[in-house]
């Protein structure tokens, strides 16, 4: 994954391995994303290094023809919701590997601009507004990405996560965000 500044770890996760992984595999990256929804944070970050495990690789072209139902359903499950989400990374690597001939980090790498990388993102199976601007915040603020730089929130982030203390400090934001949010709702 090129970039000036590439950190070599992303704490979103307790294992370290995974926080390695996810620094240096691109498609470890999209895939902890993808899979980020219904699930903690750590939970879904650490999919992709137990995805390697299992099935003893991230390539995305290989990925795209496998079945990976078992590989998700393996006790301990990767995600809560297995078979949707082992279908999304299934497309996702399918995505990948015929669009940007298996290297995921050329979404953002031959991105023109801005609106360039958010088309790019959002084309991606189950990434919305919120993922493409989290994931923006990531590649701007962890590894330079200059394209991703607008798409960078006001408020707190997982781009700013930087520490095992900063993503408990990003958790509570977020959690008090969403209760506020509930709030006013009422």
């Amino acid at each position: 994954m090129p970039a000036k500044t590439a950190p070599k770890a992303l704490y979103f996760t307790d294992e370290q391995a995974a926080q390695e992984l996810l620094a240096t595999d691109a498609f470890a990256l999209l895939m902890g994303f993808a899979i980020d929804q219904q699930v903690p944070v750590q939970k879904a970050f650490a999919g992709p290094l137990a995805l390697k495990q299992r099935v003893g690789t991230l390539d995305p072209k290989k990925l795209a023809k496998l079945d990976l139902d078992e590989a998700f359903r393996e006790k301990p499950a990767i995600h809560r919701f297995p078979g949707a989400m082992a279908e999304r990374v299934r497309e996702l690597a399918a995505v990948v590997a015929e669009d940007y001939g298996g290297d995921a980090s050329r979404i953002w790498t031959e991105a023109k601009d801005a609106d360039d990388l958010k088309k790019r993102l959002g084309s991606l199976p189950g990434f919305g507004p919120m993922k493409v601007t989290a994931l923006g915040s990531v590649l701007a603020l962890r590894f330079g990405v200059k394209a991703a730089q607008p798409l960078v929130p006001e408020h707190s982030c997982l781009g700013a996560v930087d520490s095992p203390q900063a993503l408990m400090d990003y958790q509570t934001s977020k959690r008090a965000h969403k209760a506020a949010l509930r709030a006013a709702a009422k």
